[in-house]
């Protein structure tokens, strides 16, 4: 009996010692398990033709790849599913195409979880977790958080009382895209600020829009400001009304707005295009203070340029915290400045680290 498995042993290793061609398939790493990673080397044998076939439970070997290097690796991922059984088969062929030599691999593709090359990033997204979470609760608990002041909605008040003062209206435009985009969103959150400090100096409000969904929502938002003022039936229905989808028309009636009503205050926020320098020019002719937010970069240098104050980037998505003080709002606000900050400074170590040392240090964990 021991014979005859030491003689089993003995062929099975020749058998495993003979073969001539190293090929394996396995599953490719950190992926949904929607590839195969194939390696092979044939560098000691003399083949013209060599070729990878596959084949999955049931299924008839279709071709995958022609090899025309002794040596290499390709990815396969053609028609992969997760959990099917592989196998994977390399053949050689000599110039009278008669086999040399044939290698089967068997393989299941797998789905991870997570990327384990992403570890960092998971950190980080913990550490900024972690941070909003005890922001928000420190806010809760009734902790003063600082938020650095922004002039374009300080400025609200005296955009607001210097209307009331001339007895000229406000002028609110809150972009030209629909509820679907976050800086319209954004932009109808100050507007409800406006609206109510318009409702508390009794000055009039003029509110166009663009967009069905919009009219609906910036209708809602001035209803509710007059109401938290105090002052319901004060509040005008026609003061938020429709233009017109199309861009330059909306630009058109709205200038036509700025010329014939004069408006004292002008505030545009939410996003723009090719018509932020139309609108801004206008409303400087025509002597308003204006405030002006914006997340598109290519639109904030005509706003910067024509109006007094301006939301820069994520100042405009900043405003509902800043301006409600609500404890959930201001801890997911400084929770994210802190991740920010802690991304620069991690940016930083590695620059430095690059340009003093990190080739060292990779040199050395590849030879330790």
């Amino acid at each position: 009996m021991k014979k005859t498995i030491l003689m089993l042993f003995l062929f099975s290793a020749s058998l495993l010692f003979s073969q001539d061609i190293f090929f394996e398939a396995v599953d490719n790493p950190n992926d949904d398990g929607c590839a195969i990673q194939l390696r092979w080397d044939a560098s000691n044998i003399s083949s013209t033709k060599m070729n990878i076939e596959r084949k999955d439970d049931g299924g008839e070997a279709s071709l995958v790849q022609k090899v025309d290097k002794a040596e290499g690796e390709y990815m396969d991922g053609e028609d992969i599913k997760p959990s099917i059984e592989y196998v994977y088969c390399f053949s050689a062929w000599d110039e009278n195409d008669q086999l040399i030599e044939k290698v089967e691999s068997v393989v299941f593709a797998k789905a991870q979880w997570f990327n384990s090359e992403k570890i960092s990033l998971l950190i980080l997204a913990l550490i900024i977790t972690a941070a909003i979470l005890f922001f928000i609760y420190s806010a809760k608990s009734g902790k003063e958080l600082y938020i650095r002041k922004i002039a374009g909605l300080e400025s609200i008040d005296e955009s607001v009382g210097r209307a009331t003062e001339m007895g000229r209206p406000i002028l609110f435009i809150p972009g030209i895209l629909d509820l679907d985009d976050m800086q319209t969103i954004a932009g109808l959150t100050i507007l409800g600020k406006v609206a109510h400090k318009a409702a508390e100096y009794d000055a009039e409000i003029i509110v166009p829009v663009c967009r069905s969904m919009v009219l609906s929502t910036a209708k809602e938002v001035v209803k509710e400001a007059y109401l938290k003022a105090g002052r319901p039936d004060a509040y005008n229905p026609d003061s938020v009304f429709y233009l017109t989808d199309d861009q330059f028309g909306y630009v058109a009636g709205v200038d036509g707005i700025i010329m014939r009503e004069k408006p004292a205050a002008n505030f545009l926020m939410g996003a723009f295009y090719a018509e932020s320098l139309i609108l801004a020019e206008t409303g400087f002719a025509s002597g308003a203070i204006q405030t002006a937010g914006t997340a598109m970069p290519s639109q904030l240098p005509f706003f910067v340029v024509a109006c007094d104050y301006t939301l820069i980037g994520e100042e405009l998505f900043a405003a509902s915290a800043y301006l409600s003080k609500e404890p959930n709002q201001l801890g997911s606000l400084k929770g994210q400045d802190l991740g920010k900050a802690l991304f620069v400074i991690l940016l930083a170590i590695g620059i430095v680290l690059e340009i003093s040392g990190v080739h060292f240090l990779k040199d050395f964990l590849t030879v330790y």
